[in-house]
């Protein structure tokens, strides 16, 4: 006999009974469908998949002459009956809720016509269009490959890696989902097999293979996530009870179980250990039994029923000693590790204090470890005062808090020699901690306590949290087993954060969406900067982490396909969660649709998550809800596995589990985070071309602003140094290294000439080179540094001219509204009483009676032209004064701007001159002696051939050109000085603002 449990969630089940009349015809079945049920793929279909699934059922329920019921397909789409019977009409098909068609009349085709009709997607038409088809009713091979590349494409993905497709590859594409077999050999695509596209398999929000076991499991142990459950044991006789226990256990990978009913637990256990995830089991005993003889009994029946699986000695690499990390879950395969209190072996000398001590810590400890204390707040002894002047006090408050887990009995020698790896010690400090370094003691946290420790020691949490294990567990005082919000704690790295899995709440949902990834095994590995030891990080940390590339977000929610069966409204929440800084509850809510749930479109503004710090540890949350504040149901996406582009997001139940027909169609951009510094940059590096086109078309808007000093400058130039003087003057040749020199066939008149005695034979003479000219001004202006840091200026001045600007945008048109809002109230008002006027008129006409009311009318309307005169003055000189406001600011804003970039500008000009000369001297030093070299050598050759006719020697050459070399570097240093003077003075700050004027601000 197979037994199948299924149901919404872990207490509201069904049992479904099926009789076999062989073993093997049983097992077949009950592999089968226990494959199916545990099958990730089919769990996140393609919303085509999910679209065939309702056409399957269908087609399966037909009357015995095998004829579909209509009464089944209203059924299945009852939110709008109108609807239902316009779409069988469209199909040619009977409409009447009694009839039935055959099945051969309701092909897929047919059931797409029918659904096209249904819900019509005009929101798909105008994105069709958009690229492209808005004059042919078709897209081409070349216009499918961009869509799919520039919006469907991820581009944090390296593109060597992950290269864009090529048109091959969406030829292939094109040919699977166009229905048009003449279209796709043409390579073109349908606004129906567009459709197709969006809806089919490649285009899923998530990436398959983020599904699957994909994440590195051969780190410590300490370095996941891990699944954990808290009071998850049973205690019904009921036989039903040890097949929850298996539901709970395939999809946890730490759960705690009580001592009542403990064999029949642990044979439950033992029998669907490992069906879903060969790594390790995590155990996680409440031990309420005092006799020994019951206590040894236990542990007998953990060594006699889970046998191999049950790990009762170290692992030989992974000694219990301090330094030494924890196993990794490829290490502890298909191993059942317990937790449970171990026996101290203290000596016996301690003081009766001590022990007093001793006992009442041991009656106020939490030791449900593992994964959870027994009642909805079960902890451990390790949270406990340190004071025993306060122990009443805090056991008091403690016992509240830890639930029953505080009357566990303490373990004998056989129970203890179970524990190895999984060691619950009270915590004392993360000094203590540190100082000890034994990896295989972990301790329980109250939630109170967690957030406590979280508060004064975030860091020292997460480094805590590298090496050894922790478990939060809610409080005893959440009676009705509810959660707190488990994201709290992993961003400071605890491993296990046990939740109440009876209790399907927004924190348990959190929890599913977490560990619906890496197979679903349990285990989610952390990111990298919570497992390096030389790396520490700051939960609470706003600025950008090091080594950790922020995501920019925006997600635009278009439409909605049935999303309720029920005639209703509906509407979206977003929410973000993740780091403190990163998470925004209700960060966006769409506007409620009017009484349509089969295809609502919304198409408001996008919500932007401007900067996501953490990525790897942040999701996303799509939640749909009725009108009436009912939840219809919601979805959870990882931020760091998220796909760009078009998508359909099927929608799940509290319980995770897909549902069928509701499903949202959104856009999504998802991107590497840029500051705005450095926006320009960026721009600048992914369009090159577009962006010295841009900087070519400023400059060109600018030349008539600065034609006046162009103009000035050319009149210097003209009253300088007279042309012949210019044009004989040799052109320097570009600087190499901040030196320039003079290049010349023949030497100045400054060039000395070194005069010998007549001789017959010929002496060498030495020409002394040009002397080094010092940079100008100009010429350290144009250095490279100095102008890029001149750009940076002029980014940041143009980015607060432009955020001003918006403001003043932003207040014209919130001054119109409000303008607009004043003016309909009057008319409306004034519409108003021209009305009564004339209905009163006519009323005195038919019964010939005085007129009383007339002047009173016309007084009225006189008050109401009085008071929106009055109105409009008020707005506009508020207006005014706001607008005055603004301009102020922004003048002030630009003037501080200019003084700091004024102050960096003269010091960058300084650096620049300090490096161009030490260059220039470094390199005339070489020149020297380069010269003297070459001088020597030349001397030595001639002294070879007649050194009696040489009356000056090589030295006095040297000697002389020494002394030139000190003249000329002297010289040289005092014009670098006057260079340097020249920066600091007046007028030097004049010339370096000279072409960046600030624009006097009118402040009317």
């Amino acid at each position: 006999m197979i037994t199948v449990v299924y149901g919404p969630d872990l207490v509201n089940i069904s049992y479904l009974n099926l009789v076999a009349f062989q073993d093997d015809i049983a097992k077949e079945w009950s592999d089968e469908v226990f494959s199916l049920a545990t099958n990730l793929l089919a769990q996140n279909m393609s919303r085509d998949a999910f679209l065939e699934k309702a056409y399957t059922k269908l087609k399966l329920q037909v009357t015995p002459e095998g004829r579909i019921p209509l009464k089944n397909i209203y059924r299945l789409f009852s939110s709008d009956r109108k609807r239902v019977e316009t779409a069988l009409e469209a199909c040619n098909l009977p409409s009447s809720r009694n009839d039935s068609i055959p099945q051969d009349d309701f092909t897929p085709e047919v059931y797409r016509v029918f659904l096209n009709n249904l819900c019509p997607r005009p929101e798909i038409d105008h994105i069709f269009s958009e690229f492209g088809a808005k004059s042919k009713p078709y897209l081409t091979v070349d216009q499918m490959m961009d869509f799919i590349n520039l919006k469907q494409r991820d581009p944090r993905l390296n593109e060597i890696l992950y290269p864009p497709l090529k048109q091959e590859q969406v030829q292939v594409l094109i040919e699977k989902y166009e229905p048009n077999s003449n279209l796709a050999k043409k390579g073109q695509i349908s606004v129906d097999g567009f459709m197709r596209y969006l809806s089919g398999e490649e285009n899923g929000v998530v990436p398959p293979e983020k599904l699957d076991l994909n994440e590195d499991m051969s780190q410590p142990l300490s370095h996941y996530f891990i699944n954990s459950s808290h009071n998850t044991y049973l205690t019904g006789t009921a036989p039903g009870g040890a097949l929850i226990l298996r539901a709970v256990s395939a999809h946890t990978a730490c759960t705690e179980i009580s001592s009542t009913k403990h064999r029949e637990v642990i044979e439950a256990i033992a029998e669907c250990a490992f069906k879903t995830s060969p790594f390790p089991i995590l155990l996680s005993f409440e031990n309420h039994v005092d006799s020994p003889k019951q206590q040894a009994k236990m542990a007998e029946y953990c060594r006699l029923i889970f046998g191999d699986a049950l790990l009762m000695d170290p692992l030989e690499k992974y000694p219990l000693e301090a330094g030494v990390p924890l196993p990794s879950p490829m290490d502890l395969m298909y191993k059942i590790l317990v937790k449970n209190k171990k026996k101290s072996h203290k000596s016996a000398d301690g003081s009766a204090k001590k022990k007093l001590s001793e006992q009442a810590s041991n009656t106020c400890s939490d030791t449900s470890s593992m994964f959870e204390p027994s009642s909805p707040g079960a902890g451990e002894a390790e949270m406990e005062s340190d004071d025993d002047d306060d122990y009443d006090d805090d056991c008091k408050k403690s016992s509240m808090d830890e639930g029953t887990a505080g009357s566990e009995a303490m373990a004998t020698e056989e129970m203890s020699n179970l524990v190895n790896y999984i060691q619950p010690v009270k915590f004392e400090s993360f000094e203590v901690s540190k100082k000890r370094n034994k990896s295989f003691e972990m301790s329980s946290f109250v939630e109170t306590k967690g957030l406590e420790q979280l508060t004064k020691s975030p860091v020292e949490f997460v480094e805590y949290n590298k090496m050894q294990l922790s478990r939060i567990y809610p409080k005893g005082t959440r009676v009705d087993s509810s959660n707190y919000m488990p994201q709290v704690f992993w961003n400071a790295g605890c491993q296990m954060v046990a939740l109440n899995f009876q209790t399907v709440d927004l924190s348990m949902q959190i929890n599913m969406g977490m560990y619906e990834y890496n197979g679903k095994s349990g285990y989610r590995l952390k990111p990298e900067f919570m497992r390096r030891p030389d790396k520490h990080f700051d939960p609470f940390t706003e600025g950008i982490v090091d080594g950790i590339v922020a995501n920019t977000l925006s997600v635009k929610i278009i439409s909605g396909q049935f999303l309720s069966d029920k005639k209703v409204g509906t509407y979206v929440e977003v929410d973000m969660f993740g780091l403190p800084v990163d998470t925004r509850r209700k960060a966006l809510k769409t506007k409620t649709s009017q009484g349509n749930a089969v295809n609502p479109v919304w198409e408001e503004e996008a919500i932007v998550f401007k900067k996501v710090v953490l990525p790897s540890l942040a999701c996303l949350r799509l939640a749909v809800y009725e009108e009436g504040g009912k939840f219809i149901g919601h979805r959870i996406l990882p931020v760091s596995a998220i796909r760009p582009g078009y998508h359909y997001i099927c929608l799940r139940n509290e319980r995770n589990q897909p549902l069928t027909l509701p499903a949202l169609f959104v856009y999504i951009e998802v991107k590497d985070y840029v500051p705005d510094t450095y926006a320009d940059v960026i721009e600048a590096l992914s369009n090159p071309i577009r962006y010295v086109n841009l900087m070519e078309q400023r400059a060109k808007q600018l030349a008539a602003l600065t034609l006046e000093d162009e103009e000035e400058v050319k009149k210097e130039v003209d009253h300088g140094d007279a042309p012949s003087e210019a044009n004989n003057e040799p052109r320097p040749t570009p600087a190499e290294n901040g030196v320039s020199f003079t290049a010349s066939l023949t030497p100045k008149p400054a060039t000395q000439v070194v005069h010998s005695q007549p001789a017959p034979a010929e002496v060498p003479r030495v020409i002394l080179p040009a002397e080094v000219e010092a940079q100008t001004i100009e010429e350290l202006k144009q250095q490279k540094s100095f102008v890029k840091l001149q750009k940076k200026h002029y980014k940041e001045m143009k980015e607060l001219v432009k955020r001003h600007h918006k403001k003043t945008t932003d207040l014209i048109k919130e001054h119109t509204a409000k303008y607009n809002e004043i003016q309909n109230d009057y008319l409306r008002r004034r519409a108003v009483l021209e009305k009564t006027a004339k209905r009163d008129s006519k009323k005195r006409s038919e019964t010939s009676s005085p007129d009383h009311s007339s002047s009173t009318i016309e007084q009225e309307l006189a008050a109401l032209d009085s008071e929106m005169s009055q109105k409009l003055v008020e707005l506009k000189e508020k207006q005014q004064q706001q607008l005055l406001n603004l301009r102020q600011e922004q003048y002030y804003s630009e003037k501080y701007q200019k003084r700091e970039h004024i102050k960096l500008l003269i010091q960058k000009l300084t650096d620049v001159a300090e490096e161009c000369q030490n260059n220039q001297l470094k390199k005339l030093k070489e020149t020297c002696e380069k010269e003297k070299k070459e001088l020597k050598k030349k001397m030595d050759k001639k002294r070879q051939e007649k050194i009696t006719e040489i009356h000056i020697t090589a030295q006095d050459f040297s000697q002389l050109l020494e002394d030139a070399q000190s003249k000329r570097q002297e010289k040289l240093v005092e014009k670098h000085k006057e260079i340097r003077q020249q920066i600091l003075d007046e007028n030097v700050m004049k010339t370096i603002l000279q072409n960046d004027k600030s624009v006097p601000v009118n402040g009317k």
